[in-house]
């Protein structure tokens, strides 16, 4: 006789558990996926960090832009996130302290290995990375804007810049004075070099200018001039930070990266660059007109004997006030200033935590008077930016993070304090602010310490 047909057994219990916990996992891989560290999902982010991690570790990280890059984009994208992420430390610059500071002190803690820092060093010193970044910045955000708020932005300026530096030295002497501090000391070897414009172009003039005029070795004063200037940069980003913040809060006070207010509307950027569609062709063009304008900035600097950073900014704004460039070619710039200061600007910053805040220098001289003195020079300074500004019918927010960078490092505290304002388009004032106001803090305090000598 015929077997009768078997009937289907349902699924074990066993297997409706294994498929549950199976779409258990392919849940939590799917959430983990969608976790990003900036723009990275977290996953493929851990893969990249190990990679470059363990290629460190054992020593075959290449000592060029490639191993260069690896290091300072890997940490600047960690640290940009938590920065933006971190509450209370959001609202006063989190992303340019973290990235300024955490490098800083992973090297001051020897975690950095030599390999890594050989890498790093390579990039921003060698290739010269900070200038490019500056350079692009610089020319990009000049030719992007609007010739009137350009115009006006440049006119405008000085006035702020000068009476804040006046205010600044004032009210740091004062200070210095009730904290004990000699007036001479308080000038020379705290405000000076706060606003002398950074380490490179401020620091290290001081330290060779104080030397001869004091019969001393120059580099014995280095390490004296680097704190304060360390301390007032990031005083200056926590102040853009707090600024920033009250421009949100109060929008009628702030331009958003627009220095002038102008009638019928005040755009950063004339409809030609802002409204196209990117064009990477053109943005070759646009990296190498910024690299152009960085040389005839240098060869004026032979020329002239002026800053060639300076000459840079002055070139490029001739060039947009007397319409001499194609507005393809201003496209192209501006397009590939907006990548840049998007995509790069943490990472710089990295590379100039580990090689130009040198925080061994910090913690020999810090206490917390000396803090305090360095404190209120950023703050009068930035204050005085911010009323003087509001008198001339500037936004004042704006006016105020513009001459808080004359407290900056340099090139390397314009990029910290614009950041942490989110006002990058502000690059070409801010470099005037801490070119100009650097280099005739330089001569003047010179001349009147030999004066005093």
């Amino acid at each position: 006789m015929a077997q009768p047909a078997r009937k289907l057994e349902p699924l074990s219990t066993m297997t409706g558990e294994s498929y549950k916990n199976s779409q258990k996992n392919n849940s939590f891989f799917a959430k983990l996926a969608s976790v990003k560290i900036g723009v990275v999902p977290l996953p493929l982010y851990m893969i990249i960090a190990v990679v470059v991690y363990f290629a460190a570790v054992y020593e075959i990280l290449p000592a060029d832009m490639i191993g260069g890059f690896a290091v300072i984009i890997t940490m600047g994208i960690l640290l940009g996130h938590l920065g933006m992420k971190i509450p209370v430390l959001k609202d006063i610059g989190g992303p340019a302290i973290l990235a300024l500071l955490v490098p800083s002190i992973l090297v001051y803690f020897s975690v950095i290995n030599e390999t890594g820092l050989n890498a790093v060093t390579q990039l921003m010193k060698s290739s010269n990375f900070l200038y490019l970044y500056i350079s692009i910045l610089v020319v990009g955000s000049i030719l992007g804007m609007n010739r009137k708020v350009l115009l006006q932005g440049f006119s405008k300026m000085f006035v702020p810049l000068i009476l804040g530096t006046l205010a600044s030295v004032g009210v740091g002497v004062l200070v210095g004075m009730l904290f004990g501090y000699s007036a001479k000391h308080t000038l020379f070897y705290i405000v000076v070099p706060i606003i002398g414009g950074g380490i490179g172009e401020g620091i290290l003039p001081l330290s060779i200018g104080y030397g001869q005029v004091l019969g001393a070795a120059p580099e014995t004063f280095v390490g004296q001039l680097i704190p304060a200037a360390v301390i007032g940069n990031i005083a200056a980003i926590i102040c853009a930070g707090l600024l920033s913040r009250l421009g949100q809060k109060k929008p009628h006070l702030t331009g958003n990266g627009v220095l002038v207010k102008t009638k019928g509307g005040d755009g950063i950027t004339e409809s030609v660059t802002i409204n196209k569609p990117v064009d990477f062709p053109l943005m070759g063009a646009g990296l190498l007109m910024a690299c152009t304008f960085f040389i005839l900035g240098g060869l004026g600097h032979m020329l002239l004997g002026m800053p060639g950073p300076v000459l840079m900014i002055v070139a490029a704004a001739l060039v947009k006030s007397l319409k001499l460039m194609p507005a393809k070619m201003e496209q192209g710039a501006y397009h590939l200033y907006k990548f840049v200061s998007s995509s790069l600007t943490w990472p710089l910053m990295v590379g100039l935590g580990m090689l130009y805040i040198p925080l061994e220098d910090v913690v020999k001289t810090v206490t917390p008077s000396y803090v305090i003195v360095c404190v209120s020079v950023v703050l009068s300074m930035v204050t005085t930016g911010y009323f003087v500004g509001k008198l001339m019918k500037m936004y004042p927010v704006d006016s105020a993070i513009v001459t808080g960078c004359h407290s900056g490092l340099g090139g390397t505290g314009d990029v910290a304090i614009l950041s942490a304002s989110n006002r990058m388009s502000l690059m070409p004032f801010a470099q005037i602010s801490t070119r100009l106001g650097g280099a005739s803090t330089v001569i003047l305090a010179i001349m009147l310490l030999k004066l005093l000598s």
